[in-house]
């Protein structure tokens, strides 16, 4: 072998070691790298009023004889119907329910029990309004209704929603993601590591739900949970 070829053979020898060095140190690097990783969750919450109520309320008749007590019921609804709207509820807002029937003679438990009417008839009557406001208004003077002859009873639940949240997901994810990197930040500078890419990363839990102390106004929240790669 001549000095030139001894020369290159050389030179592609020199080479191939510091190739493979380069190729051994990344490979210990991403080896060492390659569980250091940190998951954290970031939060964004906010605090709203509802923006929808329904109100659901029952009205009852009691009698011996149905057909009458057919048409005191059907005038109890036009009674609340007419209180309701008189009250600024739109008609769209109020869904009235088929009565029921209970037939207290046919369902008593023994012969002997005496019982002061044979039929009770009670009809649903439900209120779904965007006006939270003024519903709340109207069932602070639910009263009114008594007064005016109308028993009430059995069925009286309240339900408040917020339904615009769409619109604030965005800005509620880009602050969860943010809470986030903040985490993972002050963890990877404690631990004597930077963030490097992320790993893996969810789009948030959203969950909605009333204030205990206020029912009408209630707490929207979203948790991103996201994995950092973490990097000397």
């Amino acid at each position: 072998m001549n000095n030139k070829s001894t020369v290159i053979a050389s030179v592609i020898i020199g080479a191939s070691i510091v190739i493979f060095g380069i190729l051994l140190k990344s490979g210990i690097d991403n080896f060492t790298n390659k569980d250091r990783r940190v998951t954290v969750k970031g939060l964004s919450e906010i605090e709203v009023p509802a923006d929808r109520v329904t109100w659901s309320i029952a009205a009852y008749r009691t009698g011996n004889d149905l057909p009458t007590l057919y048409k005191e019921m059907t005038a109890t609804v036009e009674n609340v119907s007419a209180f309701l709207k008189d009250n600024g509820i739109q008609e769209d807002e109020i869904s009235f329910y088929p009565p029921e029937v209970d037939d207290r003679v046919s369902n008593r438990y023994s012969a002997d029990v005496r019982i002061p009417f044979n039929y009770k008839l009670t009809t649903r009557i439900s209120i779904t309004s965007h006006n939270v406001d003024l519903v709340k208004d109207i069932i602070g003077r639910q009263g009114e209704l008594i007064a005016r002859g109308i028993a009430l009873g059995g069925y009286n639940s309240i339900n408040y929603e917020y339904t615009g949240f769409q619109e604030m997901k965005p800005s509620m994810m880009e602050e969860a993601i943010a809470n986030a990197q903040a985490t993972a930040e002050k963890f990877a500078a404690n631990s004597g590591s930077r963030l490097d890419k992320i790993i893996t990363a969810d789009q948030g839990q959203f969950s909605i739900y009333s204030n205990e102390d206020n029912p009408s106004m209630m707490k929207v929240r979203v948790v991103s949970t996201i994995t950092y790669s973490l990097k000397n």
